[in-house]
This record gives C-alpha cells, sequence and structure tokens, in this order.
C-alpha cells in the first residue's frame, strides 16, 4: 500500500507538491499584471494621441478661420451699407450678399467656429469678450455688456476672436445706490451724511 501511495504522490508531503503550482500561480499573476498594465497605458496612450490630434487640427484651422473672419466682416459692413429698398439689379446684389453671408456662417457652423454676441445684461466674459468702453447705464447692472461692437468667435471651446463690447460701469443699474451716500438737499445741493 505505501508502495502504491508513494507511486501516486498520497504519501508525499502536500506543502511539498504544491510549491511548484503556487510558483506556477505566482508567475502567472505577475504576468497577468503585466498584461493589464500595458493595456491600460495603451489605453492611456490612444486618449493623449487622440486629443493632441484634434487640438492639432483645432490649431491649424483656426489660423485660417481667422483669416476668413476679415471676409465676413466686410460681408456684414457690406449688408449694412446696402439700401434696403432697393430694385431691379441693386435688390440682386443685396440679395446675392445675402446669400453668400448665409453660406459663409453655415460653412464656420459646420467646421465648429461659433460666433460670439453677447445681449445687453448678460454678464461679462473676459475669455470671449473684450472691453472696449465703459460707460454707466440705467438699464443694466454694472459688469454686464451694454452693447456688441463687434462679433467674437470661438473654434472648438478656444476663442479665436473676442466679442467687442461695451460693459455697464460699476455702480450701474436701476437700483443702483449712490455710492457716496449723498443725498440731495433742499436748496438742490447735495448733502453727504458721512462726512
Amino acid at each position: 500500500m505505501a508502495e502504491t501511495n508513494a507511486e501516486h504522490g498520497l504519501d508525499a508531503h502536500p506543502s511539498d507538491d504544491l510549491a511548484p503550482l503556487d510558483a506556477v500561480i505566482a508567475e502567472r499573476d505577475e504576468w497577468k499584471d503585466r498584461a493589464l498594465r500595458v493595456a491600460a497605458e495603451m489605453e492611456n496612450l490612444k486618449r493623449r494621441s487622440e486629443t493632441q490630434q484634434n487640438d492639432a487640427r483645432a490649431f491649424a484651422i483656426q489660423r485660417f478661420a481667422k483669416d476668413l473672419l476679415g471676409v465676413a466682416d466686410n460681408l456684414e459692413r457690406a449688408l449694412m451699407a446696402a439700401p434696403k429698398d432697393a430694385e431691379g439689379a441693386t435688390a440682386g446684389l443685396v440679395t446675392g450678399l445675402e446669400l453668400t453671408q448665409k453660406a459663409l456662417l453655415q460653412a464656420f457652423d459646420a467646421n465648429g467656429l461659433k460666433r460670439v454676441a453677447p445681449q445687453a445684461g448678460e454678464a461679462f466674459n473676459p475669455h470671449l469678450h473684450q472691453a472696449m468702453m465703459e460707460q454707466p447705464s440705467e438699464t443694466v447692472p454694472g459688469g454686464s455688456v451694454i452693447q456688441t461692437m463687434q462679433s467674437g468667435f470661438e473654434l472648438f471651446g478656444r476663442t479665436v476672436r473676442p466679442a467687442m463690447v461695451v460693459v455697464a460701469a460699476k455702480g450701474s443699474g436701476a437700483q443702483a445706490p449712490n455710492p457716496y451716500g449723498a443725498a440731495p438737499a433742499a436748496d438742490g445741493q447735495a448733502f453727504d451724511g458721512k462726512a
């Protein structure tokens, strides 16, 4: 019986028989861990390269888009100067200009170039707007856009050209308090109650 057990390995100490198996399992786990790390690194590399390619594409067309903005501005100026009650050939020319401007703006939109034209009352955003002047306003609060002088454009979240805007001065708005605490006196002069 001992001889049969020895042939089948039943008499041997169990920890001696499992040592080679444990080594193989440990080696398998190590290779599995390496494979998972390489797969994760390759996925990260793929994501990084896609991001870099998208940034490179956006930067490459940014200069071209900036050059075309001058064309869009000239078309807009031509349409503003065109007679509104034109007849005959002049009406055809105005219609042609309008259709050309529409096609150009559609091409901008299709390629990710978005128009930035803030409305009166929108908050001033220094990343998208360029303040050309500041003036007091009774209708909008301070730090808000009063008027857009020239539209801006952004391409894939990057500002190609900021919108040129007029900004309401600090303390503007319908309920703007007098910053000096002055109250009108009975004789028409200002009386400073804090002095």
